[in-house]
C-alpha cells in the first residue's frame, strides 16, 4: 500500500481518509468500515488514557476472535501501549501467569470467560481495571459502554518504529510460555512484503479463522485490513460453518494451518460446497503431509501456497509459491519454499557452525521481522538470538537451490541407537494409509536403543487397521530404523488451538516425570 505506517495506528488512518465507507471487518451479522473501525479505536485509545494507560503498558485480552478485538487492538496502538491476547484454552492457573507477567493493567474479557477471571481475580497483581466483551457482568463495565462514552478525536501518540506493538505468548508446548515482543517495525516490513504475495488488495474476501493470540490470527487479520481488504472474522473454527461462509460470501483467500485443511476435506458438506471463488490458500503453522495437501489440492482446485515463520519472525519468513505446487513434483511439496527478500537462512550443527547443502540442522533466521526479545527475560533473549541471527528450534536442511525443508522441531526429534529421527517424516508417510485419518509420532522409552518411534493413530470411521499392517505398509515407504516400534490406537489427538498436536500429553503416559534423555 502507498502510505507511511509508522505505528499500527496508522493502518486504520488511512483507510478511514481514503476508503472510509469501505468494509473493513465482518464478524456475526455486523459489517464496520474503516471509518468506524477508526472512529472505534479512537474512543478505546481516549478510554484506556482516562484509565492511566501510558505508551508501551501492557493490556490484556482474554476471549475468542470478534471484531471488537480490532477496535481494542488499534485503540492501544493509539496509546502506543502493547496488546497482549491471552490463549482462551488455557486454565486459570495459566491465564494468571500470563497476565501477571506481562504487567497488564486492564484486562478485556469476554462473558464465556467470566469465571476464569474469577478464580484469579484476587491474585492478579497489575490489573487495575476489567472490561466486559461481551455479556453482563455486577462488577465490570461493558465495552461497549464503555466505549461510547469517551471522546472520538484522535489522541495521535507517537509510536517509534523501534516501540513494541505486540505481545505474543508462545504455545507453551513445553515449559511456561515466553511472551516474544514484535515491534512497529516488524510489521511494518511484514506487511509491505507479503501482503501483495497473498493476493490481498482493497475489497477481497479475506477470511481470518485462526485464533487472536496467534500471530496467524491477529497477524493475518492486521495484514487484511492493512491492504484494505475486507476481513470476515469468525469466532473460532468450525468446518461447516467456514465452508458456508466460503460459498455465501466468495471469499477468495484464508491462511489456514494443516489440521484445518485436513478437517475441512473430511466434513462431509465439502463436496457439494462451491468453492469457486476461492484464488489462494496460505497454509503453515506445521508440517503437512504430502498425501493430504494433494487431496486438498483437488478438491479446492485454487492456488496453494506454504509459508514457514514463527511468533518470533512475525510470521512468514519463506514461501513456495502455488507454481510450485505440482502434484507430480512429490519432492517440492515437502519444502517450505525460499526465503524472502530481506530474509537469510542458515542450517547450525551443535556447535553453532554452518552445515552443508542437504545436511539437517538447526534452521536460523537474520531478517528486520525477527522480534525485539523475549519479554523480561534477557537469558532466554540471548540464547535464542546470537548476534543477529535467530535460532527457530527447528530442524531442517537447505537443498542446493534455497529451498528449505523442515523435519521438525528440534525438540521433537527422537534419537534411537544414536539415529537421529524426525517425526514430522514419519507422519507424512503413514498419513498416506487409507484407514488413517490423523497420526502423531513421539519417542518412548526403549532400554536398548534409549528412545524407540511410537505412532499415535486415529483410524477413520469404520476402518479395519491393525498395529502390524500400518508397520508393514510403512516399510515400503520409510527407512527400517524410522519404522515405529508400536502403534496405539486413540480417538482423537490432543492439539492446541492452531491445531499443533500436543506431543508432551502424548509422552507423558510414557515418560511420566522422568527428564528426558537417551540411554
Amino acid at each position: 500500500m502507498d502510505f507511511e505506517m509508522t505505528g499500527l495506528a496508522d493502518i486504520v488512518r488511512n483507510h478511514a481518509a481514503v476508503r472510509p465507507d469501505a468494509a473493513a471487518i465482518v464478524h456475526d451479522g455486523r459489517t464496520t468500515t474503516y471509518a468506524r473501525l477508526d472512529q472505534a479505536a479512537s474512543q478505546v485509545a481516549n478510554g484506556l488514557a482516562a484509565a492511566g494507560i501510558k505508551p508501551q503498558t501492557r493490556v490484556a485480552h482474554l476471549d475468542k476472535s470478534s471484531d471488537l478485538f480490532f477496535e481494542l487492538l488499534f485503540g492501544v496502538a493509539k496509546v502506543n501501549a502493547v496488546m497482549v491476547s491471552v490463549n482462551w484454552r488455557l486454565a486459570p492457573p495459566e491465564v494468571l501467569h500470563i497476565v501477571n507477567d506481562a504487567e497488564a493493567e486492564i484486562l478485556f474479557v469476554g462473558e464465556e470467560f467470566f469465571p476464569v477471571v474469577e478464580k484469579i481475580r484476587d491474585r492478579l497483581t497489575t490489573v487495575r481495571k476489567i472490561v466486559a466483551v461481551s455479556g453482563r457482568h455486577s462488577a465490570w463495565e461493558a465495552f461497549a459502554s464503555w466505549r461510547d462514552r469517551q471522546p472520538a478525536d484522535d489522541p495521535r501518540l507517537v509510536a517509534r518504529p523501534e516501540d513494541t506493538a505486540v505481545q505474543f505468548y508462545t504455545s507453551g508446548t513445553t515449559g511456561l510460555p515466553k511472551g516474544a515482543e514484535l515491534t512497529n517495525a516488524n510489521f511494518a516490513y511484514m506487511f509491505a512484503l507479503w501482503t501483495k504475495a497473498w493476493l490481498m488488495a482493497p475489497g477481497v474476501p479475506n477470511l481470518v479463522c485462526l485464533p487472536m493470540f496467534h500471530i496467524g490470527g491477529a497477524g493475518w487479520g492486521i495484514a487484511g485490513l492493512y491492504a484494505g481488504a475486507t476481513n470476515f472474522v469468525v469466532r473460532e473454527f468450525v468446518p461447516a460453518q467456514v465452508l458456508d461462509l466460503i460459498e455465501r460470501e466468495r471469499l477468495q483467500v484464508m491462511l489456514l494451518v494443516p489440521a484445518m485443511i485436513l478437517f475441512l476435506v473430511q466434513a462431509p458438506q465439502i463436496r457439494e460446497t462451491d468453492l469457486s471463488s476461492l484464488r489462494l490458500i496460505v497454509y503453515g503453522a506445521a508440517p503437512i503431509p504430502a498425501d493430504l495437501l494433494k487431496q486438498a489440492m483437488s478438491i479446492f482446485k485454487c492456488g496453494f501456497q506454504q509459508v514457514y515463520g514463527l511468533t518470533e519472525t512475525t510470521g512468514a519468513i519463506t514461501l513456495l509459491p502455488p507454481e510450485d505446487h505440482d502434484p507430480a513434483d512429490a519432492r517440492k511439496l515437502l519444502s517450505c519454499g525460499y526465503a524472502q527478500a530481506g530474509v537469510e537462512l542458515r542450517i547450525v550443527g551443535d556447535d553453532r557452525k554452518d552445515l552443508s547443502s542437504g545436511q539437517v540442522g538447526e534452521i536460523a533466521v537474520r531478517s528486520p521481522q525477527v522480534m525485539r526479545g523475549y519479554w523480561k527475560l534477557p537469558d532466554a533473549t540471548k540464547r535464542a538470538i546470537d548476534g543477529d541471527w535467530f535460532l527457530t528450534g527447528d530442524a531442517g536442511y537447505l537443498d542446493d537451490k534455497g529451498y528449505l525443508f523442515i523435519y521438525d522441531r528440534v525438540k521433537d526429534m527422537i534419537v534411537s541407537g544414536g539415529e537421529n529421527i524426525y517425526p514430522a517424516e514419519i507422519e507424512s508417510a503413514l498419513f498416506g494409509h487409507p484407514a488413517v485419518a490423523d497420526v502423531a509420532v513421539i519417542g518412548v522409552p526403549d532400554e536398548r536403543w534409549g528412545e524407540a518411534v511410537k505412532a499415535v493413530v486415529v483410524k477413520k470411521p469404520g476402518a479395519d487397521l491393525t498395529a502390524g499392517e500400518l508397520i508393514t505398509w510403512a516399510r515400503d515407504r520409510i527407512a527400517g530404523y524410522k519404522l515405529p516400534k508400536s502403534v496405539d490406537f486413540i480417538e482423537a489427538l490432543p492439539r492446541n488451538p492452531t491445531g499443533k498436536i500436543l506431543k508432551r500429553e502424548l509422552r507423558l503416559p510414557y515418560w511420566g516425570d522422568r527428564v528426558r534423555q537417551v540411554n
